[in-house]
This record gives structure tokens, C-alpha cells and sequence, in this order.
């Protein structure tokens, strides 16, 4: 490490898509030429960086990930100011060839037609949202690119960055377990060293969620849902790529998304853009922020303070519920000092019995999920919570 001070993830938020897909519930907007108020985004993201250093102090660098939205409709050269602008703020731990720079891409024609550009720009990783690998499906889900654009789009990127991962939806309506398997197969043949899979969910007040109420889908049942769980497990096991995170899969430990591990360790991490959240340690308290979701709100605060959000101190019980919320996520768990708060130690009442019924292991210093305990994890972490 090339630095002592302690590890900070930047994540900048691009909310700008070339559609909305109907699954979605991010703060997105349509590109829609706004390239004035595209440009006025980025010096305020600049300018909100540069606060953010002020508020941090040195910090060691550890990731920066360009999310959104839809970053790769981002002009590249705004994304290499803004990538050279947070290397000079924070310490890298690790020179430019190496440090982990994600961009999220989606597999159009278009776009993958810029990789080199971002790549020139520092991005070392790419996030590719496929999705599937199947024309009916990826109509079904809104996408606006086809199963061929998608293989040609991981070709190149496969060329282009160190590192490529591959995002996948899965438990569609009337998926099979076969289906789902050719599925990871077909994904697995395009070269990726990380693999996302999400199970479909309907979240409130998006398209699907309307959908469903006026009985135009259904939706997997928990027990297909389940099913389709397994499989994933299975074949990424099979072909290397260990489960580290519930919907996260790597083949080695190398390929890991280093910036999704600041979240689920608990590191700090600095949002910048409309709606990013972050957060940070500031005078010993994890403090919480939150950018004004709306593009002109956003502007208009850093225009008026240096900085585009408000900040909340979290108290010790909120900050040991966030650390079990995320850390249960992750095969390494969570270490027992960080949820003093909450009453559980190896030995408590709740964490005796969840361990009898398969759901968690309690070793002597940390809590982990079992992969029964990851089936139900909202549902382990609320009970773990409970006084």
C-alpha cells in the first residue's frame, strides 16, 4: 500500500440512460441531447470532488466506479477529467495500470464503440449489462440491444480493459432451470472474470411493478426463484468463479469488484452526482450523505455551497445495522466488534438459534451466512436486528 491513511472508494453517478428499462428504479432520465446540461453536470461533479477532499482529508484510494444510469454515454473526455481529478484529491493505492476503475456499459453498437476512448480515459474495468443472451428475453426486458450486439460488445471489451464482468437478470416468467443454465453457459463463453447474476425484482413504481398489478406477468415463485438460486451456484462453481458476495461471483480473488467490497466492508466512500449517496467518517462518526436527486437541484446546490448534498451523522446502533446489512452479503461476514451495538456476540440468544437452524455460523470472531441464510437474508438480517 502506498498509503497509511484509511481506504476511500468515489463512486460519480451519471444518470443519463438512452432508455428507461421497465425493471428500474435508479435516478435515471433520458438522453436526450442535453449535452449544455451535460457539461454543466460535470464541472459540478468536479467541483463537488473537490469539497469532498476538503471534508475527507488523505485518504488512500482503493476504487473509483462510474455508475449511473448509463456512464458510457458519458463524453470520454469528461470521464478522464474526472478520473485524473480524483487521483490528484486522494492517494492511489496502486499506479494507474492498476487501480480499479470501473465504467457501467451497456452492449450496444454504439457504445462499445467508445471502449478504447474510456480506456485511454483509465478505466481498467468494464461492468457489461448484458442481461441475457436471448432476443425474447432481452425484449421482455426492455433492453435496446440484442443478443448479437452483446456478444460483439464483449469481444471487444474482453480486448479492451484488464478486467470485464458481466451482469445477468435471471427467475424471468417461465424461466427453467435449463434455460437458466444455458443461460450462465452462454455468458461464461464470452470470456468474463466476474459475474453479476440478480434475480428479478419488482420494485415499487417501476413499469414491471404496474405490470404485474394489472396481470400482464407473473412472476417466479419463491420456490422456482430458489431453484434457479441453485443453478447459479453450481455452474459458476463448476467453472471456477466462487460466490463472495450473494450476487457477485469472481474467478479468483483478484478479479473481485474491489469498489462493491468498500460497501460491504464498510469502508468509506465518497458519492458524487445527483442522488449518489456515500459515506464517511468524519470526527469518529459515520456520517451519511445524500446528493439532491434532481439534475438542475444538483447544479444549483454546488453552485451555491461547493457541495451537492446533506449529511446525517448515523448513531451507533444505525451504523451497526448498516455493517450487518451489507456484511452478511459477503462469504467473509462481519466481525462481532462491529455489532457491539446490537447485542450480538457468538453466544446471544438469536444467534444461537439461527446457527441451530442453518442460517448463520458464528465463529469466535466474525458472523457469516450460510448459503441456506443467503436465501433469506432480508428476512436473517431483520432477525438479527431485532433487540
Amino acid at each position: 500500500m502506498r498509503g497509511s491513511a484509511p481506504a476511500l472508494g468515489v463512486y460519480v453517478h451519471w444518470p443519463y440512460c438512452a432508455r428507461i428499462c421497465p425493471y428500474c428504479d435508479f435516478n435515471v432520465v433520458r438522453d436526450r441531447g442535453r449535452v449544455t446540461e451535460q457539461a454543466s453536470l460535470t464541472r459540478a461533479i468536479l467541483d463537488d470532488l473537490r469539497a469532498q477532499r476538503e471534508l475527507t482529508g488523505p485518504r488512500t484510494l482503493v476504487s473509483i466506479f462510474l455508475g449511473g444510469g448509463t456512464p458510457s454515454l458519458m463524453d470520454p473526455g469528461w470521464a478522464a477529467e474526472i478520473i485524473t481529478l480524483v487521483r490528484s484529491l486522494w492517494t492511489p493505492d496502486a499506479g494507474p495500470a492498476d487501480l480499479e476503475v470501473t465504467l457501467e456499459a451497456n452492449p450496444t453498437d454504439a457504445e462499445a464503440d467508445r471502449f478504447a476512448a474510456f480506456a485511454a480515459a483509465g478505466v481498467t474495468r468494464l461492468s457489461l449489462g448484458v442481461q441475457a443472451l436471448e432476443d425474447t428475453s432481452l425484449k421482455f426486458l426492455g433492453r435496446n440491444h440484442d443478443a448479437a450486439a452483446a456478444r460483439r460488445a464483449a469481444a471487444v471489451a474482453a480486448k479492451v480493459f484488464p478486467r470485464l464482468s458481466l451482469d445477468l437478470i435471471y427467475a424471468l416468467p417461465g424461466q427453467t432451470r435449463a434455460q437458466w443454465s444455458e443461460a450462465l453457459q452462454a455468458a461464461l463463453d464470452l470470456g468474463p472474470e466476474h459475474v453479476s447474476p440478480y434475480q428479478l425484482t419488482l420494485e415499487p413504481g417501476t413499469a414491471f411493478d404496474r405490470a404485474v398489478r394489472r396481470g400482464r406477468f407473473q412472476p417466479a415463485d419463491e420456490i422456482r426463484s430458489e431453484a434457479l438460486f441453485h443453478v447459479t451456484q453450481s455452474v459458476l462453481e463448476a467453472a471456477g468463479f466462487g460466490a463472495y458476495e450473494v450476487s457477485n461471483h469472481a474467478r479468483g480473488e483478484a478479479a473481485r469488484s474491489r469498489h462493491n467490497l468498500v460497501y460491504w466492508q464498510g469502508e468509506d466512500y465518497v458519492g458524487a452526482g445527483p442522488g449518489a449517496h456515500g459515506r464517511l467518517t468524519l470526527e469518529g462518526r459515520r456520517t451519511a450523505t445524500a446528493a439532491a436527486r434532481g439534475i438542475g437541484d444538483y447544479i444549483a446546490a454546488v453552485d451555491a455551497s461547493g457541495t451537492g448534498f446533506a449529511a446525517e451523522g448515523l448513531g451507533p446502533v444505525e451504523a451497526a445495522e448498516e455493517r450487518l446489512l451489507m456484511g452478511l452479503r459477503i462469504d467473509a461476514g462481519i466481525a462481532f466488534t462491529d455489532l457491539a451495538p446490537l447485542g450480538l456476540r457468538p453466544d446471544s440468544p438469536r444467534v444461537s438459534e439461527l446457527a441451530a437452524q442453518g442460517l448463520i455460523v458464528p465463529d469466535q470472531d466474525r458472523l457469516r451466512a450460510t448459503r441456506s441464510g443467503r436465501l433469506v437474508l432480508d428476512w436473517l438480517t431483520g432477525r438479527l436486528a431485532s433487540g
